[in-house]
């Protein structure tokens, strides 16, 4: 499995597991989303694989 891939020319993360059923990959998915992760789920064979990238909501600097 590659670690990254791209959609909608966005670069994803594989999160390093296999999931051996659709709703336990889309409870973890839930998860992350909750976290503010963006998430894609491919499904390979018998598993499903989650991709991940952090969605940034806020910028901050340290100006003096």
């Amino acid at each position: 499995m590659d670690s990254i891939k791209f959609f909608d020319n966005k670069k994803f993360m594989w999160d390093g597991k296999e999931y051996s059923s659709e709703s336990e990959a889309i409870d973890k998915k839930k998860e992350y989303e909750k976290d503010n992760f963006d998430t894609r789920m491919i499904k390979e064979e018998m598993n499903h694989f989650l991709f991940t990238r952090r969605v940034v909501t806020e910028v901050t600097t340290d100006s003096q």
